[in-house]
């Protein structure tokens, strides 16, 4: 990369950055500036999609999902780097990334958007070497358990239920959720007692305002465990399917908040940082998380603020801000049902018939590989 251009790093190849890169590949005059996206791995993982992958081998989504970033450069303006971040370095107008490997790289406007760090079936590993294994070994056991236990009631575990049950109908599951309903109280009751409904047509056993304290450190196998208000399982398997929490490890400790999402102004730059720009789940912003609000909220600001930086702006008086999105979600219960709920005109249900066609037949995949030019 020639020093004499200005150097815009993407770091993160989800949903956010994917969109800010392809962007701003069509609108950056490659004479002036070198655009690089880094990532750990070659791909960018369809999220809400892989857990219809690690379920079983059907459909061979791992085809589909696992998206390469060979087409997501308009006129192949801009680099790709596979590496993970260890370290930033910020400077006033310009600061340095310490790769995985020890390089250094160079930048003068930095996009932060590493999402969220997960943990059970979509903690893929950082290597792609890994990544089939992973995949195999996720199916295995899931094939050989007979009692499966899933840790939170947000929708990876409703949708991880029916999933399952879409391949094994007979197979024992149980989700414990330590609210008295599954998701939040963002969404509306009858979504929320709808989707438990559904969930318990199918089979699937419901604990709600409980939880589990100590989890064993064997996740599979026959195991006994007790409950907070002690009530006693044997599952042979147990998978986390709480939250994810920020992917922020990275960066310098005064970028975050003690909960560790990185803090940024309306115009979504990191504060006394004008040249540093974050999205997506790792930001402070009081608003569920989700790949719509991403695409479609954050994204175009970032883009937008960063073409007005580049044009010399002061961003933080003059660029675009973020205000929120509207709150909205789609709930996929295997392949043919499901429900959604949007937050409009006091609200509004998205029916199960209507769920499945929009996204539980084939979840939006082909959709959400388009955003990369796939």
């Amino acid at each position: 990369m020639s020093s004499k251009k200005t150097v815009i790093c993407i770091v993160g190849g989800g949903n956010g950055g994917v969109v800010v890169a392809r962007s701003l590949s069509q609108d950056l005059d490659p004479k002036k500036y070198d655009l690089v996206l880094i990532n750990k791995l070659p791909y960018r993982i369809i999220l809400p999609a892989s857990l219809r992958m690690l379920v079983s081998d059907q459909g061979k989504l791992e085809e589909r999902i696992l998206v390469p970033y060979d087409k997501l450069f308009i006129n192949g303006n801009g680099t790709f780097i596979e590496a993970s971040v260890t370290q930033v370095n910020a400077g006033d107008k310009s600061g340095t990334l310490t790769l995985g490997d020890g390089r250094v790289i160079d930048y003068d406007v930095l996009v932060l958007a590493t999402g969220s760090k997960w943990d059970g079936p979509t903690a893929f590993p950082d290597d792609a070497a890994s990544i089939n294994d992973h995949i195999a070994a996720r199916r295995a056991e899931l094939a050989k358990a007979n009692e499966v236990l899933l840790i939170g009631g947000g929708s990876v575990g409703i949708e991880l239920a029916g999933e399952i049950k879409d391949i094994w109908p007979d197979k024992s599951i149980t989700i414990i959720n330590r609210g008295s309903k599954l998701l939040n109280d963002t969404y509306s009751s009858k979504l929320r007692v709808g989707l438990q409904r559904q969930l318990q047509d199918r089979g699937v056993k419901l604990i709600l305002d409980d939880s589990v304290e100590d989890l064993p450190v064997k996740s599979s196998g026959p195991v006994e465990i007790t409950t907070v208000k002690g009530k006693s399982l044997k599952p042979d398997l147990i998978i986390p399917t709480w939250g994810g929490k920020p992917n922020t490890a990275y960066l310098p400790s005064n970028f975050l908040t003690p909960v560790g999402t990185v803090k940024v102004l309306p115009t979504l730059q990191v504060p006394s940082h004008p040249n540093i720009f974050a999205l997506g789940d790792l930001i402070e912003w009081n608003e569920q998380k989700s790949a719509a609000k991403v695409q479609m909220g954050h994204a175009p600001i970032v883009t937008k603020n960063i073409q007005l930086y580049l044009q010399g702006s002061d961003v933080s008086k003059t660029g675009k801000k973020y205000k929120g999105s509207m709150e909205m979600i789609m709930v996929s219960n295997g392949r043919k049902s499901g429900m959604g709920w949007v937050g409009a005109m006091g609200g509004i249900h998205i029916s199960p018939f209507f769920a499945s066609r929009i996204k539980s037949k084939d979840l939006m995949i082909d959709m959400s590989r388009g955003i990369s030019g796939n």
